[in-house]
């Protein structure tokens, strides 16, 4: 096998690594089906890219794919350092209303706005975490 074939074996076994872990998240953060489909920027009728991933398929190509799971994976970062001695209040976060998001829950911002919306989730736990 040439040294180009076995970069891009390794580079979707990454990929499956990666979709198998913001899986394991989604289901940590106890959300719906529809709610793991928004936040990764899938249609919600989409189960089956959700299944693909949850057994470690390669997530796609995408830009939009890739930061989406970069901002999950800092959200998740964040909530770990914030609250670092309480794991059932740094995975109920997401779906706990917020007075700072007009009283949505996180999840609720990401559906409603988008990556922008995801944006905001992290941006908000960035502030709060002094960075």
């Amino acid at each position: 096998m040439g040294a180009v074939a076995q970069r891009e074996v390794a580079a979707s076994a990454d990929r499956g690594a990666l979709a198998r872990m913001v899986m394991t998240l989604l289901d940590h953060w106890n959300l719906s089906t529809e709610d793991q489909a928004a936040l990764q920027g899938i249609a919600a009728s989409n189960r089956a890219a959700l299944t693909r991933y949850r057994k470690g398929e390669a997530i796609g190509t995408s830009r939009d794919q890739y930061e989406r799971v970069g901002h999950l994976l800092g959200i998740h970062k964040n909530l770990r350092l914030l609250f670092p001695r309480n794991r059932d209040l740094a995975y109920r976060w997401m779906s706990t209303r917020n007075k700072a998001f007009d009283n949505l829950t996180p999840v609720e911002v990401v559906k409603e706005w988008g990556f922008a919306g995801l944006l905001m989730v992290r941006g908000y736990l960035d502030r709060a975490r002094g960075v």
